[in-house]
């Protein structure tokens, strides 16, 4: 996975209690807030899944050629 450089400024405070909790769960900071992130999306909007194809196929939608499709749902608007 490719990653992207972020940078975030936090005052003293609150760089100093992110410098305890990380050293609390023995990872560095940039783990920590990265976890925290992660945590913070998944509550907002739901957990992405590893294979986003593969979770559309489990959803069992109707599936065809595209052309044959569209005129289906054209001559379902009529």
């Amino acid at each position: 996975m490719k990653s992207k450089r972020l940078q975030v400024l936090v005052d003293e405070g609150m760089d100093g209690r992110l410098r305890r909790v990380a050293e609390r769960a023995r990872v560095s900071r940039g783990a920590w807030v990265r976890q925290a992130i992660r945590e913070r999306l998944e509550r907002e909007s739901g957990p992405v899944p590893e294979d986003p194809v593969a979770e559309l196929r489990t959803l069992n939608g109707p599936t065809a050629d595209i052309c044959p499709m569209i005129g289906e749902i054209e001559a379902g608007r009529s």
